[in-house]
């Protein structure tokens, strides 16, 4: 990727001013965010190795590095977004970053949402850990009503010959 262009990351930054420097290692990143953005470009440059380094010993020993190159190969990125952060900076030992990874693959718009947690490990913020966040099921206000149930409009009709009818 050429430092010129925008970041993957979408910060709005230059590629070489922002995610570029973590990842050839010439730079830190000082934030857990900062590490999370990172690690987003890292899949959408294919540089997997950062993502193992990047992570925890604890990590590191499970890092499945095919699978991640596979993903990174198979998906187009079309962005990062940070949804929350807590603690993180530069004075802590632990950070959380909530976000959005938006990619398309196999043709399907894909929203990898995700909460991760970061510590820092000889002085560096590493990822520790990551629990996917579902979609949030859609909760009725009313009872559900049955075809056979009175209509609640009031009617006196059941359900099914009134406001039920072609439903």
């Amino acid at each position: 990727m050429n430092n010129d262009e925008l970041c993957p990351c979408k910060s709005g930054k230059p590629f070489g001013e922002c995610c570029g420097p973590v990842l050839s290692g010439a730079a830190k990143a000082e934030t857990a965010e900062a590490l999370m953005r990172a690690r987003y470009s890292s899949y959408v440059t294919g540089d997997v190795d950062f993502l193992r380094k990047s992570a925890t010993k604890a990590v590191q020993a499970d890092f499945d590095e095919a699978a991640s190159k596979a993903w990174s190969d198979a998906a187009d990125w079309h962005g990062l977004e940070i949804i929350a952060t807590e603690k993180g900076q530069s004075g802590d030992d632990e950070g959380v970053v909530e976000f959005r990874a938006l990619y398309s693959a196999n043709g399907e718009f894909c929203n990898h949402h995700e909460v991760s947690k970061f510590v820092r490990e000889s002085g560096e913020w590493k990822f520790a850990d990551g629990e996917l966040v579902g979609e949030k099921p859609i909760l009725r206000e009313a009872p559900k009503v049955g075809r056979n149930d009175p209509c609640p409009c009031g009617s006196g009709k059941k359900y099914k010959k009134c406001c039920g009818r072609g439903a």
